[in-house]
């Protein structure tokens, strides 16, 4: 019989130049800058300036290409390891399904808000005891997993949560994120005496903008309350106060920026609001509009750092900025695709049931196992984990074709599967990151981005969620 002939499929170009052949593909996208412009690989996330008037020169030049072929294999392996090389290592733990407060745009359903069901305190011991044997099994030996309690609102949970740091908190990195209206002296000092990462949510400068969308189930404000207890975490470096942006606050952007920096608050999150749940849908900004007055807010935040030598890090602007300049560096896992969602983390429920985030929380069909039967590894594999973690910008529309495709992610799969249809749609606020990216590299081209990155950013890399920089 003779000899099968090996097939070779591949082309037979040598890749000598950017655009043609087996040549690297190098997009040119326009910064906003008066001298340079972006020149970006879409799938190595590699990247660099060119002053507008050398941009044919780069081209042209083999040193400019002799450059990219230098580094390329590093971004390249070091996307691939981002995207698909991570195992678990922190859990979003909704120790309650009910919440005290109405917010308009939260994604846990309200039934569940309003009647839902707490974890006991000897059922949460026993979810952190499984977690933990879990951890032990897949994480390095002196790596510690973090838990971040989340909500609905943990703190309706305060004997049984208190009582599970208390009994593991030489095994978790842990954290909280709260509404922060049941927050008190005593609650405080047992959070901040054991380094505790505290989130609080704050939507606004004043009452009137703040309590349009964060209300009890009364109608009642809290913000007073909320200040507060803000003015008692003073000083206090690990805390955070996330501002879910709407169509009610977009405008004061800038104020916000002014109050919290006032309230030296160190770190805090200008989030879209994520539009899983109709109520959310309704007060969503115009994508345009928002990019605009966040921009601002970013420009105040500068202005502040200037002015006083004290920073104001707006995180998710700030990851944006990372993945860019450190990929590696990143501490969210939001954007980026696929999302952290199902790989980097993933979310318990009340019920102990396991969901890829908590923002699937209320969708039955991302149930993917529970975690009082042992189901972790079932749930990591399970159809509806892989939903998730198997979407990828390369399928989703116009995302496959844009430059800035893996220092955004497209997120999120949740928004996307809601509001959109399905995992295979693109977010709800697209241009928002257009403006984030070249604004990014319009600060890089200005040699001030160290002015919006943590202080520690380079001090080594993470890859998954860090509660305390959040």
């Amino acid at each position: 019989m003779a000899n099968a002939r090996k097939e070779n499929h591949s082309a037979s170009s040598r890749g000598a130049y950017f655009n043609t052949g087996n040549g690297p593909t190098i997009q040119t996208i326009d910064i906003g800058h008066p001298v340079y412009v972006g020149l970006i690989d879409p799938d190595a996330a590699f990247w660099s300036l060119v002053k507008k008037d050398k941009l044919a020169d780069a081209f042209s030049d083999g040193a400019f290409l002799k450059q990219y072929r230098k580094k390329q294999a590093t971004f390249s392996a070091e996307m691939e390891s981002i995207r698909f090389g991570l195992k678990p290592s922190a859990v979003y733990f909704n120790p309650t399904e009910r919440c005290n407060l109405n917010c308009s745009y939260c994604y846990i359903p309200e039934r569940m808000r309003r009647n839902g069901q707490h974890m006991s305190r000897p059922k949460l011991i026993e979810a952190l005891s499984l977690l933990n044997d879990y951890f032990r099994e897949i994480l390095p030996r002196g790596r510690q997993p973090q838990i971040v309690f989340h909500g609905s609102e943990p703190m309706l949970c305060r004997e049984a949560l208190f009582a599970a740091i208390e009994e593991y908190e030489d095994h978790f990195s842990f954290g909280i994120q709260t509404n922060g209206t049941l927050m008190d002296d005593e609650a405080i000092q047992f959070l901040t005496s054991r380094g505790i990462g505290i989130g609080l949510s704050l939507d606004g400068h004043a009452g009137k903008i703040a309590d349009r969308s964060r209300k009890t189930w009364t109608g009642d404000g809290v913000f007073k309350k909320v200040i507060h207890n803000l003015e008692r975490l003073k000083g206090y470096p690990n805390y955070n106060v996330i501002c879910t942006v709407t169509r009610e606050n977009m405008r004061s952007l800038r104020k916000i920026v002014d109050f919290f920096h006032d309230l030296e608050v160190p770190i805090c999150m200008l989030n879209p609001v994520r539009c899983t749940r109709q109520g959310a849908r309704e007060i969503k900004p115009e994508d345009h509009e928002l990019a605009i007055n966040y921009l601002m807010a970013l420009d105040r935040t500068y202005d502040l750092y200037e002015k006083t030598g004290r920073k104001l890090v707006v995180a998710n602007f700030a990851n944006i900025l990372i993945s860019i300049v450190a990929p590696t560096a990143r501490r969210l896992m939001c954007d980026i695709s696929p999302c952290g969602g199902g790989r980097c983390f993933f979310a318990v429920s009340a019920k102990g049931d396991l969901f890829p985030c908590s923002e699937f929380i209320g969708l039955k069909e991302f149930n993917g196992g529970n975690l009082f039967r042992g189901e972790i590894e079932k749930a990591l594999d399970s159809p509806a984990f892989l939903q998730v973690t198997g979407r990828k910008v390369e399928d989703i529309d116009p995302c496959f074709r844009c430059a800035i495709r893996h220092f955004c992610g497209s997120p999120c799969p949740a928004e996307a599967y809601e509001m959109k249809g399905g995992m295979d749609c693109p977010g709800a606020f697209c241009e928002l990151y257009e403006e984030q990216a070249r604004y990014a590299l319009r600060k890089i081209a200005d040699g001030k981005e160290e002015a919006y990155l943590w202080d520690d950013w380079d001090s080594g890399t993470s890859t998954t969620l860090k509660i305390v920089s959040l």
